[in-house]
């Protein structure tokens, strides 16, 4: 009895401390107002599961925060269409700040270190939701968008997405271009290496190992 009350104790801490999954259906409700610091994974990745004790005590200790929200969003499940819409290529993935435009976090991935981010940077920052807290300049900017017609304002954001795909896809390219390149000398270089040992350098390494010690025992 005392086993399965252990038992019933741990899990429900476990669901405590697995804070809030995300997913489209709930992401606006969730994240309106807030800061937000979301780690993007997937169940079978190793390096997700090394980390998640440290970000379920985060998520846990950012639980009752009114300005602040961690979360977590998996890539496998209901939480896909937030992944893809995100860019997000590769897990563990972390990113932070308004909703509605998170950029990458790039710092160290222990408790330590992540806490003291979240202290710091999960503060309200200027958004549509929070447009007090921009200064002149965002402000403009903000109703710059807001009074652009829809389409036009749609328009702008596909033409900005198409830089980024195309820089991605330029990226790829270059990199496939360096690991070709890579593959062409590394075959030439075993080409020739080939070519001198078939060419006897070994044989004459060892003829000339051992006249060099033929010839010290002549000295002696």
């Amino acid at each position: 009895m005392m086993k399965i009350a252990s038992l019933a104790a741990l899990l429900a801490l476990s669901s405590t401390a697995a804070g809030i999954d995300l997913s489209p259906d709930n992401y606006d409700a969730e994240t309106a107002g807030k800061t937000v610091f979301i780690k993007f994974f997937a169940p079978w990745c190793g390096h997700c599961k090394k980390m998640a004790p440290d970000w379920n005590t985060l998520m846990e200790e950012f639980s009752g925060s009114e300005s602040a929200l961690i979360a977590d969003c998996d890539c496998t499940g209901d939480c896909k269409p937030l992944c893809d819409a995100n860019g997000v290529k590769g897990f563990p993935t972390l990113k932070w700040g308004d909703p509605s435009d998170l950029q990458d976090y790039k710092g160290g991935r222990d408790l330590k270190t992540l806490r003291k981010f979240a202290t710091e940077s999960l503060k309200p920052v200027c958004s549509i939701a929070n447009i007090d807290l921009c200064d002149e300049v965002k402000k403009a900017e903000i109703k710059k968008f807001q009074d652009m017609p829809a389409d036009e304002l749609k328009a702008a954001i596909l033409a900005q997405e198409k830089k980024l795909a195309d820089a991605e896809s330029n990226f790829k390219d270059e990199v496939q271009k360096l690991q070709d390149t890579y593959q062409k000398l590394m075959e030439n270089k075993e080409q020739v290496e080939g070519e001198i040992q078939a060419g006897g350098l070994g044989l004459m390494k060892s003829v000339d190992a051992a006249a060099s010690k033929k010839s010290g025992s002549d000295e002696l």
